[in-house]
Parts: C-alpha cells; sequence; structure tokens
C-alpha cells in the first residue's frame, strides 16, 4: 500500500478515536455552562485563533496539491465523524416534521464552506479571512429585515466602513495578485452572506433542539451534500504527498474544533451578534499570523512589502470597526 495512502487512512482512524474517546458530556458540561457574558467573549476568541490557523494549514495543502473539492470533502466529512459524538449528549425528542431546519442549515453550511474554500485556496490568507468577518454585517442586516425594523443610521456607517477596509486590503499589493484579491473578496463575501445566514437560523432553533441533537443532524446532512465534491476531484486523494495530507488532516481538525467552539456557542447562548463581535478578530488574527510564522506554513505572502502588510492590517483594523459599529 503506497505511503500516502496509510497517512490518509491513519488520518481518518485519528478522527475516529478522537470522535471514540473525547468526553463529550464534559464538554457540554464545563465550556457551555460558562454564563452568557462570559462565553460570548472566551469561546468565539479561541474558535477565531483557531480558524486562523487552519486557514493557513489548509492554505499549505492548497500549496502542496490539494484542490478545492478535496478540502471540502475531507472537511465535511470529518465534521460529520466528529460531530456525531454530540449526539451521546442528549437532548429534547427529535420533531422530525421538522426536518426541514437542519436541512435548511446544512445548505446554507455547504455553500459556506465550499466559497470559503475557493476564497482560502485561490486568494490570499490576510485579505479572504477578514472579508468572511463581514458575515456580522449580513447578521445585523438581515435581523431587522426579518423582524421588520429600520436599518439604523449606523449601520449603513458600518457598511461604509467596511468597504473602505476592503479597499486597504489591495491598497500595495501588485498587479499580478489582482485576480486572486477579487476571487478572495468575491468567495469571501459569498462565504460572509451564507455563514450569516447559518448563524441566525442556528440561533433561532438552537435552544429548541438542542445542541446534542441539532449539530449531529445539521453535519450529516451537510456530509451527504459533499458526496458531490467527488465528481469535482482533480486526482485521488491518494495521490497526494504525506505533506499534503498532514497539512489537510490538521486543517481539518483545527476547523472542526473551532465550528464545535463557535456553533456550540450560537446553539447554548443564542447571542448571534455578540458572538460574532468576538469571533472577528480572526481577521486580525489571520493578517498577524500571515506576517508572524507565514514562513513556518512556506506562505509567502508574509513576505510581502512591509507597505502592503500594513495597508492590510489597517483594513483589517477598519473590517473589525465596522462590525463592532454594526451591532450597538
Amino acid at each position: 500500500m503506497p505511503s500516502d495512502k496509510i497517512s490518509f487512512l491513519r488520518y481518518h482512524g485519528t478522527f475516529k478515536s478522537f470522535a471514540d474517546t473525547l468526553n463529550y458530556a464534559f464538554l457540554i458540561t464545563n465550556v457551555f455552562s460558562l454564563s452568557p457574558n462570559v462565553g460570548v467573549i472566551v469561546l468565539p476568541a479561541a474558535a477565531a485563533f483557531l480558524f486562523a490557523l487552519a486557514a493557513l494549514s489548509l492554505k499549505r495543502a492548497n500549496q502542496l496539491g490539494v484542490d478545492v473539492w478535496q478540502t471540502a470533502f475531507v472537511v465535511n466529512i470529518s465534521a460529520g465523524a466528529i460531530y456525531s459524538g454530540l449526539w451521546f449528549v442528549g437532548g429534547p425528542p427529535v420533531q422530525w416534521e421538522l426536518w426541514y431546519q437542519p436541512a435548511l442549515i446544512a445548505i446554507c453550511l455547504f455553500a459556506g464552506m465550499v466559497a470559503q474554500f475557493i476564497a482560502l485556496n485561490r486568494g490570499d490568507v490576510s485579505v479572504a479571512v477578514p472579508v468572511m468577518g463581514l458575515k456580522l454585517l449580513v447578521v445585523a442586516i438581515m435581523s431587522p429585515i426579518v423582524v421588520a425594523e429600520a436599518i439604523p443610521v449606523q449601520l449603513w456607517v458600518a457598511v461604509a466602513l467596511s468597504l473602505f477596509g476592503v479597499t486597504m486590503l489591495n491598497r500595495g499589493g501588485n498587479r499580478s495578485s489582482s485576480r486572486s484579491f477579487t476571487i478572495a473578496v468575491t468567495s469571501g463575501l459569498v462565504a460572509a452572506t451564507c455563514f450569516g445566514a447559518f448563524d441566525l437560523i442556528v440561533a433561532k432553533w438552537g435552544r429548541d433542539w438542542g445542541i446534542g441533537r441539532l449539530l449531529p443532524c445539521v453535519f450529516w446532512i451537510n456530509a451527504v451534500f459533499s458526496l458531490a465534491c467527488l465528481r469535482g476531484f482533480q486526482s485521488p486523494l491518494r495521490s497526494r504527498s504525506r505533506p499534503a495530507l498532514a497539512w489537510l488532516s490538521a486543517g481539518a481538525l483545527l476547523l472542526s474544533l473551532q465550528g464545535l467552539l463557535f456553533i456550540g456557542c450560537l446553539a447554548v447562548y443564542g447571542r448571534a451578534a455578540q458572538s460574532n463581535v468576538t469571533y472577528s478578530i480572526r481577521g486580525l488574527l489571520s493578517v498577524l499570523l500571515v506576517w508572524s510564522v507565514g514562513r513556518f506554513f512556506h506562505y509567502d505572502e508574509g513576505q510581502l512589502a512591509g507597505a502592503a502588510l500594513v495597508n492590510r492590517l489597517i483594513g483589517a483594523v477598519c473590517l473589525l470597526s465596522a462590525i463592532a459599529l454594526a451591532v450597538q
């Protein structure tokens, strides 16, 4: 058996072992028993840091030949396995007539994840991640529409500030990177919209279902959707190198763990806007990680001119400011 296939099988064994041995009851009892005011700060902040690391890991896997569809397939199947353990936490009886609720959430999740992987794999991490942080603006805009309330003036100011931030993200970049910038921004905005809708629905229905029922159902459906990714494979996974599979494994694990923290926070506390304010620091963290440890990931974005990185940092700060303004 080829060594890269053995590596991939070991990777799946790692996730199976993780799903079998992790004490989910302990996780729920201790992590998600934090007070709401503390939980909406600590849990999204930890998730943001893990997301930034996951983005760099998946970007490295892409540089080593892993394509978008392979990334989406492995991440979603792995997440489905990990989140299955939450079923044993228990919860209220499942109302099967409400099957459309986890199905709708899974559609938003799958579409958002595909757009997210396109943004990360084909665009710059320090551009894509801050743009995806704009999902809080989506949450802020969609919430008043749903409850038929007028959009306040400060929300429009936040939109203008966010547009300036996106402009600053590409200021100082070279022209050869304009295509990757466009892909990062466009795909990032699509991901932000899908994830914003995802957050609102989870916060709305999560408490009725319970974290031990809603999340497993959502990620099982999402795993089924991910089978469609097999048709997009440019080559079999077994043809990838061991380092590529290692980076893919690390990224998938980190992404699943951050999702467990953040989505669980939404399902337990239901504070989508406040949680997203904290979670939005992933944009700043991505810029800082690219600048500080990007070379460890063999990622040359950290070798951009100092002015370009400073402008991207300013852009990320503008987006963070816009997000904070949007929920005042």
